[in-house]
């Protein structure tokens, strides 16, 4: 089924109790990873979604309950943000996580690809490749044995622009602004169709998208980070791996 933005704009509240439910999740996701680690399994969580969004604030709830230590969270720049004359996915390939690890990408290759078509800076037959490479190179970590979780912040235009505001506001948080923040305000209609059509291209059964309503942050934290949980319960085994011969044989002569 196609995935459409205007169904993820309800924003109805968090009913549970929040703090016990959001502690109770962390914890899941702290023993999750411990079984990532120990089954050397990797996981590429892509956090993506228009600024104000939500994706920081889930970002901080999820590195929060993590060993640090196998973890590596990437922050990948706009269409300003160019590479060298390299394959446009190269310097991803250096950011793929090793066994037992975890790389988070706030932003990832989708940010650079969207913005350049929102703007029409990728024409229809360079943008259909592009949407193919991206599959191919998400396959091809799937066959490396690579959980890959994409999660889609969504908000309203009414939300967001409230948290701009904010922002603007705060002169803590006016760094989080930039100029494209603001101008791109009115490309949003713009920049629905072109995630519309890239989620029809994207969206595969070895990498699907999942799409987080963000007007509540309280809602959105929940289910984002429930998303990602019940991905990990799924694709990494809930028991732990059979001690390996050696220590096996390490505790035998220490019991002798």
């Amino acid at each position: 089924m196609a995935i459409d933005l205007t169904q993820f704009e309800q924003g109805e509240p968090f009913t549970g109790d929040y703090p016990p439910a959001l502690k109770a999740l962390q914890e899941r996701l702290a023993q999750l990873q411990i079984a990532q680690i120990v089954h050397c399994k990797r996981a590429l969580i892509i956090l993506e979604g228009l600024p104000g969004a939500g994706k920081k604030d889930v970002l901080r709830h999820l590195v929060g309950a993590w060993d640090p230590c196998h973890v590596a969270t990437h922050s990948v720049g706009g269409s300003e943000a160019r590479d060298d004359e390299r394959h446009w996915l190269a310097p991803f390939w250096s950011a793929l996580p090793p066994a037992g690890d975890t790389a988070l990408f706030y932003h990832s290759w989708y940010r650079r690809l969207v913005e350049e078509r929102v703007h029409g800076r990728v024409a229809d037959k360079a943008w259909t490749r592009a949407c193919d490479e991206i599959n191919e190179f998400e396959a091809q970590q799937r066959d490396h044995d690579t959980l890959i979780v994409k999660l889609y912040f969504h908000v309203t235009a009414e939300a967001r622009s409230a948290r701009m505001r904010g922002r603007q506001d705060d002169p803590w948080r006016r760094h989080l602004l930039s100029h494209d923040d603001l101008a791109d305000a009115p490309n949003r209609a713009r920049t629905i169709e072109v995630l519309h059509d890239l989620f029809a291209q994207t969206d595969t059964r070895w990498a699907p998208w999942r799409v987080i309503d963000s007007n509540d942050p309280r809602a959105a934290r929940i289910a984002a980070l429930t998303t990602l949980a019940d991905a990990m319960a799924k694709a990494i085994p809930a028991e732990p791996p059979v001690a390996a011969d050696k220590v096996v044989s390490i505790r035998q002569q220490k019991s002798a």
